[in-house]
């Protein structure tokens, strides 16, 4: 799978229709607003938004909370070592 065949919707949430387990443990990077981002937990290419976990705080069912921010979104494919 190359850069242009990434999906333009994924989520690390495993219970979303957008997770895709075998994808994200391909490894896959986020630049957001031109910055590298490691506390990505879904994003949206056509809508131009991230959801970002906000550090360790959960909500009572014990998923993280998280933010949305918008902004251009690329989405790659990670080396593999």
């Amino acid at each position: 799978m190359t850069d242009a065949n990434l999906p333009d919707r994924l989520s690390t949430d495993p219970s979303s229709p957008f997770h895709d387990a075998e994808l994200l443990a391909r490894g896959i990077g986020i630049r957001f607003r031109g910055a590298e981002r490691t506390n990505v937990e879904e994003y949206c290419v056509s809508e131009g938004w991230v959801r970002v976990s906000l550090g360790n705080k959960v909500d009572r069912k014990g998923k993280p909370l998280t933010m949305k921010l918008t902004g251009p979104v690329e989405p790659y494919l990670r080396e593999q070592d």
